[in-house]
């Protein structure tokens, strides 16, 4: 999900959904949270997908100051911060440097590196917090040291502008996925919500998979269209991730996994990354979006030139359409639909907080994450289960795609340009 976090919850604000949006599950039993910390002491837990460094851009001018704690408080609220990721027991995270399909060429180039070396500044900010991390050994270093491993994971394919030298460029620069499309579909790719064009991969997207695979660069099929998922896993020698997706067998929504390809997993060694957006895990707020957003349409149709006549309309739909609000429950009905499938060596978590304009109850910030492992304990999950879902997964596709490198060959042709 991508869409400017602060005008949303500005509307949300106004709209007087804020109670919603901010809600708290119910508090963890102590017992239960001191397993909880047992596990994530054992086992970092490792977030697929963050999107601060957008937010940092967009609304603080690419600033990383003023994130020790309570950026929730802010004007523009924050769900990140250095005081909720220790709290939410965070060992290691992926921040997102995304760019906008939109951007393209060079330029694309240049902001991809920006957003990168947002990263870099954000983790030389905070040492006593953050530390950057490239390998899965890095990951374990720093958490043992207390710290969050900083991991950087590009959201889009035509960040790279078909060019190859790129790919390893952005890895040398710490780069440890890159997902391969966005919302609209790229020159080799297709993406889940876009028309299909090449229906999967063109030759030169198996050719950019390649050279993922030889710097190790973990391909990321979070965005992509079923049959781009299915000619990545034909195409890959390492391990997949879905950096932040969910089940479609819970919810149809095109930005989920499709059963068959969640029983692809165990022969490839990937890992699905459930994230919290309602959208996604919920039918009943993707019906309510939807009319929400067809109400709006209306009155701009009806009332244009009226803005204040529109707001007024969609105030009063907002007081008879209360947003439906999603449990944390269902963040565990989409976990175990991929552990039925796939099995719980290929289940993570991806939130994609900061990236969202609302999420699950409870799951709004980065100190949420112990709800989950407490739901899955209710539920009757082991401690070896929830380590590999914290972590363990990730780890072990983080060290089979190292290993994939280490015995590839560089090509004969180093040639930068893609086509």
């Amino acid at each position: 999900m991508r869409m400017r976090l602060s005008t949303y919850l500005g509307t949300i604000i106004l709209s007087g959904w804020a109670s919603v949006a901010v809600a708290q599950a119910a508090p963890i039993p102590p017992a239960v949270k001191a397993r909880i910390d047992r596990i994530l002491k054992a086992t970092p837990l490792i977030d697929g997908h963050n999107d601060l460094p957008e937010q940092l851009r967009d609304c603080c001018d690419s600033k990383v100051e003023g994130l020790a704690r309570d950026s929730d408080k802010r004007p523009k609220p924050l769900m990140t911060d250095m005081a909720r990721l220790h709290a939410g027991g965070m060992g290691g995270q992926f921040w997102s440097v995304y760019i906008p399909s939109e951007v393209t060429g060079d330029m694309a180039i240049r902001e991809t590196l920006e957003q990168i070396d947002l990263v870099h500044r954000l983790c030389a900010a905070y040492p006593r917090d953050l530390a950057m991390a490239v390998t899965a050994d890095d990951v374990v270093r720093v958490h043992k040291s207390g710290r969050v491993a900083c991991l950087i994971g590009i959201e889009g394919g035509h960040q790279i502008a078909n060019n190859l030298a790129a790919i390893r460029q952005f890895r040398a620069l710490g780069a440890g996925y890159m997902t391969l499309t966005h919302f609209k579909n790229n020159d080799w790719a297709d993406s889940a919500t876009d028309d299909p064009v090449h229906h999967g991969l063109t030759d030169f997207g198996r050719t950019v998979i390649a050279e993922m695979n030889r710097v190790g660069m973990l391909v990321d099929l979070s965005h992509v269209s079923p049959d781009t998922m299915r000619a990545a896993l034909a195409a890959t020698k390492a391990p997949v991730i879905f950096s932040h997706s969910g089940a479609r067998g819970v919810n149809d929504h095109p930005r989920n996994v499709p059963d068959d390809v969640l029983k692809l997993l165990p022969a490839n060694g990937g890992v699905v990354m459930v994230n919290f957006y309602p959208g996604h895990l919920s039918a009943d707020y993707g019906r309510w979006s939807s009319e929400r957003d067809a109400e709006e349409a209306r009155g701009k149709s009806l009332w244009q030139g009226q803005p204040e006549r529109r707001a007024a309309a969609m105030k009063n739909w907002d007081a008879g359409h209360p947003m439906p609000k999603t449990p944390v429950s269902l963040v565990a009905d989409h976990i175990e639909w991929v552990v039925k499938l796939a099995g719980h060596d290929h289940v993570g978590l991806g939130g994609d907080l900061d990236g969202i304009p609302v999420a699950v109850e409870g799951l709004g910030g980065v100190d949420g994450y112990p709800l989950v492992f407490a739901e899955l304990i209710r539920r009757g999950w082991s401690d070896a289960d929830l380590g590999k879902l914290a972590g363990g997964n990730v780890l072990r596709v983080m060290r089979a795609a190292e290993a994939v490198a280490r015995g590839s060959v560089a090509p004969a042709q180093a040639g930068a340009a893609g086509h």
